[in-house]
């Protein structure tokens, strides 16, 4: 703005204040971007829809986790889902000792799927690979009939997979327990698997990245337990596990 226009602006003002018994000072013009406070964190996107509500009732297929999530975390491969409902083993590792859960549990009416990239079908479980290689996932879920309950089966479960963290050096490991809380009453633990050859002290090596692992899931009265074959690092296992327990 040229200096006389701004001295016939205040000129006027001047006047007015005169005439009224008070200063008029024009508006000051519309800034051409936002202001932006210093360190100030824009809301995610969704952050205004409600947080989810806690799962109760039975257990459908509806429930487990898809194969487009895979896809979205890159897994560029056809995935094939095969159900089932009853009894077997789930993801308990070998250093914990094989059960089936309804030995663990006493649960003998779960839903487990199988997450495959072949169509072909070993002599055992429907929901595993014959080729460990072709197995993307697997999920055993089902519904405890209370909140209380299926968080004993989560705490259980998740103490099961502990000793697996410390192991022989050379042999596979579970890396350190990360949580996801989604809401109130779903929530979520994972483990990372880190191969022998990275095992060098007994524990997994920190500064390196997992190559998939499992997770015990608990929403509401469902809970679950996914083991992830596809070797996925920290962030892909954060989505999906997160994306599991979200729909569980």
């Amino acid at each position: 703005m040229r200096p006389r226009t701004i001295v016939v602006i205040l000129a006027v003002a001047v006047g007015l204040g005169l005439l009224t018994g008070r200063f008029v000072l024009p508006a000051p013009a519309a800034r051409a971007t936002p202001t932006v406070t210093p360190g100030a964190a824009a809301s995610p996107p969704g952050s205004g829809s409600p947080a989810p509500r806690p799962a109760s009732g039975p257990m459908t297929n509806r429930h487990l986790l898809t194969a487009a999530e895979f896809t979205k975390v890159g897994l560029s491969k056809r995935i094939y889902v095969r159900d089932r409902v009853g009894d077997g083993n789930y993801a308990n590792a070998t250093c914990t000792g094989e059960k089936t859960l309804g030995e663990t549990l006493g649960a003998y009416d779960a839903h487990f799927r199988g997450l495959v990239t072949t169509k072909d079908r070993g002599s055992g479980d429907s929901t595993e690979a014959a080729n460990i290689g072709d197995q993307v996932a697997r999920e055993v879920a089902g519904d405890a009939g209370s909140r209380a309950l299926a968080q004993n089966y989560a705490e259980r479960l998740l103490l099961e997979e502990v000793p697996c963290q410390s192991e022989p050096a050379t042999h596979w490991v579970y890396g350190p327990t990360h949580t996801i809380d989604v809401a109130g009453d779903i929530t979520a633990s994972w483990m990372g698997v880190y191969s022998g050859d990275l095992n060098t002290t007994g524990t997994a090596p920190r500064g390196k990245e997992p190559c998939g692992g499992v997770a015990v899931l608990r929403n509401g009265s469902h809970y679950g337990i996914l083991e992830v074959d596809a070797c996925l690092g920290s962030a892909a296992m954060t989505r999906i596990v997160r994306a599991a327990v979200t729909r569980l």
